[in-house]
């Protein structure tokens, strides 16, 4: 028989209480306890992984993750011992590194712990009484330092390393806040405390000598080399006396109550009772956590401040806000977001943060998010989904879906997905829910609450009750199983008593009782032969026909819960510490058993699926675990599944009427913003089209502006230009001085830092040859006080050496000698050989202690020589700094060799730049002297000049004023031959416009009247198959297609986009009156069905009838025709025939004919009557000549 195996696949939990209880792993990893594990979950995958605690366990109290991500180190209490386990994360799977449980001092757990920057030391601090904090070498399992932290048993919260030294630790508590450091084997403190104490809840380092600090009374600190910098106040408004007892109420429900021997303390216990009594309206910060730009902060239940810094100062601002969000499923959501945050993370790349709360939550937010909220606070999202925040009470399992009931102290009741590992249903009450039961389809609960039992359906997004029992004056039972075929009920209670009732008679068939056991959970066997039950004797009891018939023994542990298999081969029991036992059945005789880490607390239910492939088990930590079920060969217990998970679900009438409803609603708010936009669309392209406009007329005045500006900014330019050339030549002039006076300058700075260098060198190698002869003098010195010393001890030791080998053969001789005389006067001196031992044994005694004297002032002469060594090792420490500074000024030397090549390239450049200018110069003069002499002659011919252009600028003045006058005429009239211009243009365009209108229209008036022609022609053959429905049909339909065109109809709704839409409403309304149209078509169809059939019937006869007499009157007709021919009358009348083979007399002609005038539609109505015959006649005798109607003349080919 295999044994049977149970491997963990999922957790719904979170335990908040452990110290430091959510961190990141990597970006997509976060680790967190719950039970007794430590899961590590990909947000992005949804997977998780299981780290178990230590056999045994009683609980995790503390965690700490490395610096380099590669160690985890767990603090639990084992047996009532404390024990450290350091894990290595690396490890696939992770596996135990160190386990530190051997402590050479009082301990009785540890509270909290820290890794140092570089991961090879670990600080713990341990709890009162004691509080020592003991720092280890944790690799070697080695205490380096260990000191008492407090005397008055406050409570200590927080140790850490600082980030960037492994010898400086920081530690906060109640009333402290102490900086110490590692040196020489010991932790000394290096900061006083200043001011009034505070109750230090929380810290963090900002940077490698900055801390903030936070307290219970909302006070944030800067701390900085341990001295106060910067304070800041978290203000929030004070909440009304209903308000805070509220808050009261729902917090200390909330908490959960663990055993005192798996709760830490004082850690977060103490905390949480002081936030629920006089400091409630005062926000408390439990949590600090710092990023790049500054730190986040829990200020008070439900936020999260991030402040930054400043870029100006050294402090501190407040820069967003984070909130929890409301739960709308709970009960009273005005408080479900009243919860503590009580740890906090950022992801590596500090793109993501974590937050628990006091409830066992856990929250996530992007940053990103809150950059975007412009004001407003931005809010948590769940992680996962919510969680239990206390003892799970209730659990069952159905068959039809793959769902998990839970019911909770704190009163919820929640429905999982095992299949997806997700919430699927949550809800909150007014009071604590007892017990759950899922009925087997999965579609209805049993809810027993305190004073009544609920029947609630499992909807879409809701749980809804719709019948209630009443309960009252019931004892206890504590557990209840049917059989397999629901015959019989099992239950137990706290009296001691395991009942079996029958359903089909409602009497007690059998009864066991046992006072001294309260029972705690009872099973029956597939067969219903045997009933399991555990209870508080430490015992798994088998029972059949009202007898106990084995015991088997818990081994020092109490069984809460037991459920066997549904195939009957395996057996799986919780204990009141947490775990679980999967065994075989038949139960075996002695203890073969698997025990798995399950749970921080005790077992409450437990349950297998249907298919038994997942065992899932609750427990007082507020925690569901499935587990997967295996063979002891690893392969899953295989029960074949008759069908598939169902997917159906509830949904009431009134909430699909409701979204039907609202979802109309939103289409007609749909449409009608689409025409509101349209109209927006169109107002915003005339406002746009108009401002284009004005800023078209704008920008031609300003360009019209700027042209004049240009004009004027030019003559501006070209005076500029003159004043530019006379500026130019001064400072040409001043350059030259300015250039004579730098080279001098430059000569004599040269001179100076030539004579520098000189000296600079001169005193550099009077250096160096102090210091090697310094060196060579100290090493002289080292190498003769280092012989002298040894020789000087050596001989020292040599002589106490030979002094001790005398003393040690003197007293060999002397006991040789002292046995002679013994033997000789052994028998006569007796008295005197006690006092000769005497004397003897006391000189011995002298020549011991002569010894160790020796031996001690050879130790001390050790010392001294050891002290020697470190003194000569300084001195070679300050050779080295010596050489070292040497080396410093060896380099200064070449840098000032720099400084002076790059001077001396810098000059000669400038000699370069200098001769060029003084060329440039040089031509400019002899230009200047060529120019002045050209000047001379120039001046000389102007002056000539004038005096000839004097009459001639008179004349021209004359001529200027007559051709202003002319041009003025002038432009009058070509302002007049312009306009005349654009008259005629608009005349000739007006005239070409009405041309191609007119041929436009004309060519229309030529098409339409083809198509007319056309459309006519076609109908007229239309209508030959007036009395052939579907041939009609057909034809209908192809001169449609063929005149009506898709391009028409799109023009036409362009035209007007509102009445289409306007027709499209009126559709709809139409199609939905024509559907129930229809439905009473057919439900007086099927009434009068019979008479259908009779009216049916009688139409064939008298078809049959029309079909005779229509074959009569054709044969009569041709031999009216024949009678005529033979009466010569064919010429004069000759009778029209129909295509149909149907002779129309001349009355009948000229009556059709004037009607086909008048009426041109009749014959296309008389068509559409004759293509439906599916429609019963208005009585059942009709006249033969109503299924046959005259084709009008209108319609006929000589008409058209």
């Amino acid at each position: 028989m295999s044994t049977v195996v149970a491997q963990s696949l999922h957790v719904f939990g979170l335990r908040s209480h452990v110290s430091n209880n959510v961190f990141f792993f990597d970006e997509q990893i976060i680790m967190f306890p719950s039970g007794n594990h430590c899961v590590k979950y990909n947000v992005d995958q949804k997977w998780q992984k299981f780290i178990p605690g230590s056999d045994k366990s009683q609980g995790m109290l503390a965690l700490a993750i490395s610096p380099n991500r590669r160690y985890l180190a767990v603090s639990e209490t084992v047996q009532d011992k404390p024990v450290i386990t350091i894990y290595e994360l690396s490890a696939i799977p992770c596996r135990k590194r160190k386990i530190l449980n051997n402590f050479d001092f009082p301990v009785q757990k540890f509270i909290c712990m820290a890794f140092s920057p570089d991961s090879k030391y670990l600080l713990t601090q341990t709890s009162p009484p004691e509080s020592n904090l003991v720092y280890w070498l944790w690799e070697k399992q080695k205490v380096m330092a260990i000191v008492r932290i407090d005397t008055q048993n406050n409570a200590v919260f927080q140790v850490s390393f600082n980030p960037q030294d492994n010898t400086q630790i920081c530690i906060t508590g109640n009333g402290m806040f102490k900086l110490l450091r590692f040196a020489e084997g010991t932790l000394k403190q290096t900061n006083f405390q200043r001011g009034e104490p505070q109750n230090y809840l929380a810290h963090t380092w900002v940077s490698d000598d900055k801390i903030i600090a936070g307290t219970d009374t909302g006070r944030l600190f800067l701390f900085e080399s341990g001295d106060q910098r910067w304070e800041t106040s978290i203000v929030v408004k004070e909440p009304t006396s209903e308000t805070k007892n509220l808050g009261v109420i729902q917090e200390s429900e909330s908490l959960i109550e663990f055993p005192a021997v798996t709760s830490p303390v004082p850690s977060y216990e103490q905390v949480m009772m002081t936030s629920s009594h006089s400091q409630l309206s005062l926000p408390q910060v439990f949590a600090i956590a710092a990023y790049s730009k500054g730190f986040a902060c829990s200020a008070g239940p439900g936020r999260v401040l991030l402040f930054e810094k400043m870029e100006d100062k050294e402090f501190y601002r407040e820069s967003r806000e984070i909130r929890i969000p409301v739960d709308p499923q709970s009960n009273d959501p005005s408080q479900s977001d009243k919860q503590d945050v009580l740890c906090m993370c950022f992801s590596p790349s500090e793109e993501t943060l974590i937050a628990s709360t006091s409830k066992n939550q856990l929250y996530s937010i992007t940053m990103s998010l809150t950059e975007i909220s412009k004001g407003e606070p931005a809010h948590f999202e769940y992680l996962m989904y919510p969680l239990h925040s206390a003892s799970i009470t209730g659990l069952d399992t159905c068959i039809r879906k793959p769902l998990i009931a839970t019911c909770s102290v704190d009163r919820s009741v929640r429905i999982w997905n095992y299949e997806s590992n997700s919430l699927e249903l949550f809800k909150e009450y007014q009071e604590e829910a007892y017990t759950i039961s899922l009925h087997p389809s999965g579609h209805y609960i049993v809810v027993g609450f305190a004073d009544k039992l609920r029947i609630m359906n499992l909807l879409i997004d809701d749980i809804r009750s719709f019948k209630e029992y009443s309960v009252r004056g019931c004892k206890e039972i504590r557990s209840v199983a049917w059989n397999t075929d629901d015959s019989k009920l099992i239950s137990c209670g706290t009296d001691g008593a395991v009942y079996e009732w029958s359903l089909s008679t409602g009497k007690r068939e059998t009864e066991c009782v046992l006072k001294s056991c309260s029972y705690n959970c009872v099973t029956i066997s597939p067969d219903g032969k045997i009933i399991f039950a555990v209870g508080s004797d430490q015992t798994l009891k088998e029972i059949a026909d009202s007898s106990v018939i084995r015991e088997m023994s818990a081994f020092d542990v109490t069984y809460t819960a037991v459920v066997i298999s549904h195939s009957g081969r395996m057996m799986f029991v919780g204990t009141s510490v947490g775990t679980i036992r999967a065994m075989k059945y038949p139960l075996p005789l002695q203890k073969e058993f698997n025990e798995y880490q399950a749970h921080a607390g005790p077992v409450t239910k437990m349950s297998l699926t249907f298919d038994d492939q997942f065992l899932l088990s609750v427990a007082e930590d507020g925690c569901l675990f499935t587990w997967k079920v295996f063979d002891k060969d690893g392969r899953g217990i295989k029960r074949e599944r008759e069908v598939g998970f169902a997917e159906e679900v509830l949904v009431t009438k009134t909430d699909m009427e409701e979204k039907a409803q609202v979802m109309l609603e939103l289409k007609t708010r749909v449409e009608e913003l689409k025409m509101e936009n349209e109209y927006q669309l169109r107002l915003k392209d005339m406002n746009y089209s108009e401002k284009i406009k004005e800023l078209t007329d704008k920008f031609l005045q300003e360009m019209e502006s700027l042209k004049t500006k240009n004009q004027v900014l030019k003559t501006e330019k070209e005076k500029q230009d003159v004043l530019h050339r006379e500026r130019m030549d001064d400072l040409l002039d001043k350059q030259s001085r300015e250039l004579q006076d730098l080279e001098c300058c430059n000569n004599q700075k040269l001179l100076l830092e030539y004579e520098k260098y000189q000296e600079l060198q001169l005193k550099s190698q009077r250096m160096q040859e102090e210091y090697e002869k310094q060196l060579r003098d100290n090493d002289e010195t080292k190498s003769q006080a280092l012989e002298e010393l040894t020789e000087f001890y050596e001989a020292k030791l040599q002589e106490k050496t030979t002094l001790l080998e005398e003393a040690q053969e003197d007293v060999r001789q002397q006991l040789r000698e002292f046995e002679e005389t013994k033997k000789q006067i052994e028998e006569d001196e007796d008295r005197e050989i006690q006092d000769i031992k005497t004397k003897y044994e006391k000189k011995l005694r002298d020549e011991k202690e002569s010894n160790l004297r020796l031996k001690g002032e050879t130790g001390i002469m050790r010392k001294k020589f050891s002290s020697l060594q470190k003194e000569i090792e300084e001195r070679t420490n300050d050779i080295e700094l010596l050489k070292g500074e040497q080396v410093k000024l060896q380099g200064v030397i070449k840098s000032l060799e720099k400084d002076i090549m790059g001077l001396k390239r810098e000059i000669q450049e400038r000699d370069e730049t200098i001769q060029d200018k003084e060329k440039r110069i040089y031509d400019l003069k002899k230009k200047n002297q060529e120019l002045e002499k050209f000047k001379f002659v120039l001046d000389y011919k102007i002056k000539e000049l004038k005096k000839q252009i004097e009459p001639r600028e008179n004349e021209i003045k004359v001529m200027k004023e007559q051709i202003q006058e002319m041009e003025a005429e002038l432009e009058r009239f070509h302002k007049q031959n312009t306009q005349l211009e654009l008259n005629i243009t608009e005349l000739w365009q007006k005239l070409r416009a009405t041309d191609q209108e007119m041929r436009r229209e004309r060519q229309k008036e030529w098409d339409l009247e083809a198509l007319v022609k056309r459309f006519k022609t076609d109908l007229h053959n239309c209508v030959a198959y007036i009395q052939e429905p579907r041939q009609l049909k057909e034809k209908v339909r192809a001169l449609f297609e063929k005149y009506v065109q898709r391009a028409d109809m799109v023009e036409i709704a362009g035209l007007n986009s509102d009445l289409q839409q306007e027709y499209a409403r009126q559709r709809e309304h139409l199609e939905r009156n024509l559907a129930t149209l229809k439905k009473k078509v057919v439900k007086e169809s099927e009434l009068h069905r019979t008479d259908y059939v009779r009216i049916m019937q009688e139409n064939v006869s008298l078809i049959k009838e029309i079909n005779e007499l229509r074959r009569e009157l054709k044969f009569t007709r041709s031999q009216v025709y024949d009678l005529e021919a033979a009466l010569k009358l064919t010429k004069k009348i000759r009778p029209e025939v129909s295509e149909t083979g149907n002779i129309i007399s001349g009355p009948e002609r000229q009556a059709l004919g004037s009607r086909g005038q008048r009426q041109p539609q009749t014959g296309l109505l008389l068509a559409s009557k004759a293509a439906s015959p599916k429609l019963p006649p208005a009585s059942g005798h009709t006249h033969p000549t109503a299924f046959w109607a005259p084709l009008p003349r209108a319609c006929s080919p000589k008409a058209l």
